[in-house]
């Protein structure tokens, strides 16, 4: 069988006014190989992409249970033969498996974590740490170099480093040395640096909340990401990035935004953008359920099941599924973040929908039986 790909290394913040909502430090998120998303090819147009996974994640559990015997591996061999797209399904399945089993084992973050405890304790800069912690830091990489896991974690140094990180499925509420207030979300990061002419804010990676604060020394408040830098005006706003753009909704005052490439717009309290490094999208409503995840909440208003698995997905290790057949159906409600149980609960309450649980990180939400 095919070697799965690996998950990213451990990124949690050891800083004395953070608090990270899990309780307990956790691996960063897997990286799943998403192309299957949209196959280039389909066995046949009577076997959609989700059926495949389905069918994938069956033989994964049929495989695993002891009595499986020579027939079902018989079986799956010939399944797995008729068509790259099963190929394609079935390395997703065993990617999302080591991945999910990796976060619940912690393997291979322990050297890491001290090596982040021992530069706190020390007051060193996480910055410095590749070249004051000695041993520790040789014995972290080689833990990295020597494993699968060198292969997916690309963002593996600047998450070990940032000053602030949050792993998948956390979220994190940082005070600022202004009075301000800092909430990441899952899988974020950010730099915090405050010199005498300017605050600034680096994201890294994923999503943050801000409650800025008046600041006695009348220093210009800015936040910058991949796309361009963001100066708030007194303001209440929050920001994320993707490898392709940032979206920027804004809840209070006003935030300024000018993109790498020298596109400027100033977007008021109520407004939503998204823009990228040549262009900024046109304004639309800010959605208040944007900030909702920093009290542990998601508001579904009026959007599809589809989506709001997509959001819910964002805090799993495992897989949500939802059949084509009910992925349009429209949700209102609010739903906790970090108790998927409860959440697939009370959507199968007022739903007409099905969870089918297939293995303990494979879910799919079905048609009501």
């Amino acid at each position: 069988m095919r070697t799965p790909k690996a998950c990213n290394l451990p990124a949690d913040d050891l800083s004395d006014s953070a608090q990270d909502t899990s309780g307990h430090h956790a691996p960063q998120p897997c990286t799943v190989d998403d192309s299957f998303e949209h196959p280039s090819v389909s066995p046949d147009d009577d076997t959609p992409r989700h059926e495949i996974l389905q069918q994938a994640a069956e033989w994964f559990a049929i495989l695993n249970d002891d009595r499986a015997n020579a027939s079902a591996h018989t079986g799956f061999t010939q399944w797995l033969a008729q068509h790259p797209a099963h190929q394609e399904a079935w390395q997703q399945v065993e990617q999302i498996s080591e991945c999910f089993h990796h976060a619940q084992q912690h393997a291979g973050a322990e050297v890491i974590e001290k090596t982040r405890q021992q530069a706190h304790h020390k007051r060193i800069s996480r910055r410095r740490i590749i070249q004051k912690t000695g041993l520790l830091s040789v014995l972290a990489w080689l833990t990295w170099r020597y494993t699968p896991l060198a292969e997916y974690t690309g963002d593996y140094r600047h998450t070990l480093l940032a000053d602030h990180a949050t792993a998948k499925g956390s979220t994190r509420e940082v005070a600022l040395l202004d009075g301000g207030q800092l909430w990441l979300n899952t899988a974020s990061a950010v730099n915090i640096d405050y010199q005498p002419s300017v605050r600034h804010i680096a994201l890294l990676s994923g999503e943050i909340l801000i409650q800025t604060a008046r600041d006695t020394q009348q220093r210009p408040f800015v936040v910058s990401t991949n796309q361009g830098r963001l100066r708030a005006l007194g303001t209440r706003f929050s920001v994320q990035q993707t490898r392709e753009h940032t979206t920027l909704a804004v809840y209070r005052g006003a935030v300024e935004i000018t993109t790498t490439r020298h596109k400027t717009a100033t977007i008021e309290a109520g407004q939503q953008v998204v823009f990228t490094e040549h262009t900024i999208a046109p304004v639309h409503l800010a959605e208040r359920a944007r900030e909702a995840w920093a009290q542990g909440l998601i508001v579904a208003d009026n959007i599809s099941l589809a989506q709001l698995m997509a959001q819910l997905q964002r805090y799993q290790y495992g897989y949500i599924g939802v059949d084509p057949s009910i992925a349009t159906i429209k949700v209102m409600g609010v739903y906790p973040l970090n108790n998927l149980e409860q959440t697939l609960a009370m959507l199968e309450a007022a739903l007409p929908i099905h969870i089918n649980k297939r293995l303990p990180w494979w879910v799919t939400l079905e048609p009501a039986l």
